[in-house]
């Protein structure tokens, strides 16, 4: 039953720390969409791919008392900081988790700007579009951000830097 739970508190820790509510939601897509069993699904929202499941997940998790969630005022804004608790770490260490890798590749993730992991988790929620059409939906669905050819390249690059991190 906590299968999907553990993986995502296995992604925490490994993680260290994630900053901010978006920044988390495209770090587990990204780690989904590049070979990892994460099974939250994903529509595509304001800020690109969300999931309510893993939303309710997060909070699920923060209730039983696995992860830890501080909330910061940021000028005009709050920002959520996420990390694993004792008694989540000592479950987990009771419900081990396989997912050789997921190290790697999130504490890479967690290193990159929460923009341009949006930029990533838009550029794989239309992996199987041509690239020209892809920039094309970047370009018209993300147009506040001001995405450059050059920048989405730079996505393209990660995306498979990443991939050969899980080979």
């Amino acid at each position: 039953m906590l299968n999907d739970h553990a993986k995502l508190m296995q992604a925490v820790m490994v993680s260290g720390e994630i900053i901010g509510r978006k920044k988390l939601q495209k770090m587990i897509y990204i780690a989904k969409k590049v070979a990892f069993p994460f099974h939250e699904r994903f529509q595509f929202h304001f800020y690109g791919p969300y999931s309510e499941e893993l939303t309710l997940r997060v909070e699920e998790l923060c209730n039983m008392g696995f992860l830890n969630e501080v909330k910061e005022k940021k000028g005009g804004y709050f920002q959520y900081r996420y990390s694993l608790t004792e008694p989540g770490k000592e479950f987990l260490s009771l419900n081990e988790v396989e997912m050789p890798f997921l190290q790697d590749c999130l504490v890479d993730m967690n290193d990159q700007n929460a923009r341009f992991l949006e930029l990533v988790s838009t550029v794989l929620y239309f992996d199987n579009l041509p690239k020209e059409e892809v920039a094309g939906k970047v370009f018209t669905l993300k147009a506040s951000q001001r995405y450059t050819e050059a920048e989405i390249d730079e996505a393209y690059q990660y995306i498979e830097s990443l991939k050969g991190k899980v080979q």
